[in-house]
């Protein structure tokens, strides 16, 4: 099924904020930002943080490349077709595999780009559920019908037991296609249907298929709760699709999404609406304490949008080959003023909402 693409990544594009520099230099201009803008850190030093610091390691997620078959308007991590050069090689996954295993992590979080596109990926969920480790797959369910190629996933999914996590930015054609491209909420409702098919969502079964919502436009999502009632009903009546949960997620300004904000000049009014919303009760859900993030290439950062601004880890060492585990909970987290996405409201994380 052909989708039209909303436009080209913005390495493509030549932007100059495709260079994680310059969107750092944006996100601390003070100018930009407005004079009663407070910093990020200074709000958590204010709720009794001198430092952030992680808490057990529990999720490591892998970012397996930026190579997707889609060129959503948001994405913060700049994928799309012609990013075929960042992707994970068969090595780097090999010594994930090895700290997998060294550190006991109980759970590895696949994203991408369209995770499925790097040609070692069914070979890595394998080798991941022979250790017994639970995977999550960020998958853009257009995938599935993009080439013959992937037509099998959903099967292949069930085989392995996959947690399947897929975006779905809302329950009609309009809204998801001016966000993701023409024809992507048809391809997408299909996938969703080949899923149940296969078991994926369906209440006797321990397949499980929840779904992402991240907001149109420039604005903080709503109640999850009541976002996953509202989807739940309204898939269901109108294409009998059933799914587990829901996960909102808060649009950081970071890559395509702070070009959104920049272009259609809502950067400094979001930005305040962030501040205006921080929440300290987040503080301590956030996904930065028990999850570590490893690029294309190897690099450790304490979450994907830290990846995507190529803050790493503040340790004596930021790369797999010289990790050491049982110093990797000795360092603070490095935070910045795209942190607040993660602190407004009821909060939001890779997992949706942190505080109840």
């Amino acid at each position: 099924m052909g989708l039209k693409q909303k436009g080209q990544s913005l390495k493509r594009r030549n932007s100059e904020l495709s260079d994680t520099f310059v969107q750092l230099r944006v996100l601390n201009d003070n100018e930009k930002l407005g004079s009663n803008f407070i910093p990020f850190t200074k709000q958590v030093r204010e709720a009794g943080h001198v430092s952030l610091r992680p808490g057990t390691l529990e999720i490591f997620q892998i970012n397996i490349g930026k190579l997707c078959n889609q060129t959503c308007a948001h994405c913060h991590v700049d994928a799309g077709p012609d990013r075929k050069v960042e992707n994970m090689s068969w090595e780097t996954l090999n010594r994930c595999l090895e700290i997998i295993d060294e550190g006991k992590i109980g759970k590895v979080d696949i994203t991408g780009g369209a995770p499925e596109m790097n040609k070692h990926f069914r070979w890595f969920v394998k080798e991941c559920r022979k250790m017994n480790v639970h995977v999550m797959d960020r998958c853009n369910l257009t995938i599935i019908n993009a080439h013959e190629d992937y037509a099998d996933l959903p099967q292949f999914f069930a085989e392995n037991q996959v947690q399947v996590i897929s975006s779905l930015p809302y329950f009609n054609k309009s809204r998801t296609d001016r966000q993701r491209g023409d024809g992507v909420f048809e391809s997408s409702i299909l996938a969703l249907k080949k899923l149940n098919a296969v078991g994926y969502g369906k209440s006797e079964s321990d397949l499980i298929l929840d779904l992402v919502y991240n907001p149109s436009g420039a604005f903080l999502p709503g109640k999850q709760a009541s976002l996953e009632a509202e989807f739940k009903r309204q898939l269901k009546r109108k294409y009998d699709i059933e799914f587990n949960s829901l996960y909102a997620i808060t649009n950081l300004p970071v890559s395509r999404f702070l070009d959104y904000l920049i272009e259609t000049g809502n950067y400094q009014s979001y930005m305040n609406e962030l501040v205006e919303a921080f929440n300290p009760a987040t503080i301590e859900g956030l996904m930065c304490r028990n999850t570590i993030s490893v690029s294309w290439d190897g690099y450790m950062y304490d979450c994907d949008f830290n990846q995507m601004l190529d803050l790493k880890i503040n340790a004596p060492f930021n790369h797999i080959d010289e990790i050491d585990l049982s110093s990797l909970g000795n360092r603070n987290i490095v935070l910045d003023q795209h942190c607040y996405g993660c602190t407004a409201g009821a909060g939001s994380s890779c997992g949706g909402e942190i505080a109840p």
